[in-house]
């Protein structure tokens, strides 16, 4: 494995470490985007209220105190320690949207890799679907033949205990009449 290809791996999985599935969709806080755009935290979100016409609240909303509790659980390591507000969190789009208002070099190429990441996830969940509707669907096949599986079993048993228990047999050769002696 060449070297960039290395690189580009382990940056995917640094940015896949930092999303994060709250109420439902998966989302990356903007204490982590800030760290990996090389920006500070408030300083993307000052960005983000000079242009929060562009951040409806399916692109971003801002955690509640269980949410960030849960999250920082979840997260031994975190740094997240000494915040004054609770942290915005940043959907696919509003990650994209993050594109539009952050123009460094670093942010771009950063953003590029982030919505590869989110299309990746998609597409691995919409793997894992497909297959989890096709274990059902096979459920209930199996399911539904399972009187007949049952009646197999009970005709095999049948014959089996046949096998192991010999009819009584007629025993070949002469026999005497018992009159004749």
């Amino acid at each position: 494995m060449a070297k960039q290809e290395l690189q580009e791996l382990l940056a995917e999985q640094k940015i896949l470490n930092r999303i994060y599935s709250v109420r439902r969709q998966k989302v990356m806080i903007d204490e982590d985007l800030a760290e990996l755009y090389g920006v500070e935290t408030r300083r993307l979100n000052e960005q983000v209220k000079r242009n929060i016409k562009r951040f409806p609240k399916d692109f971003m909303f801002s955690l509640n105190q269980k949410e960030f509790d849960n999250l920082k659980s979840q997260n031994a390591t975190s740094s997240w320690g000494g915040r004054r507000k609770l942290p915005n969190a940043f959907t696919e789009q509003g990650v994209a949207m993050l594109s539009s208002i952050l123009n460094s070099d670093i942010a771009i190429e950063v953003n590029i890799r982030i919505i590869r990441v989110f299309t990746k996830l998609r597409e691995f969940a919409l793997t894992h679907k497909e297959i989890l509707l096709q274990l059902s669907k096979l459920e209930r096949e199996v399911k539904g033949n399972s009187k007949d599986i049952q009646n197999i079993f009970m005709v095999l048993k049948e014959l089996i205990e046949k096998q192991s228990t010999p009819a009584p047999r007629r025993k070949i050769g002469f026999i005497r009449d018992p009159d004749e002696i």
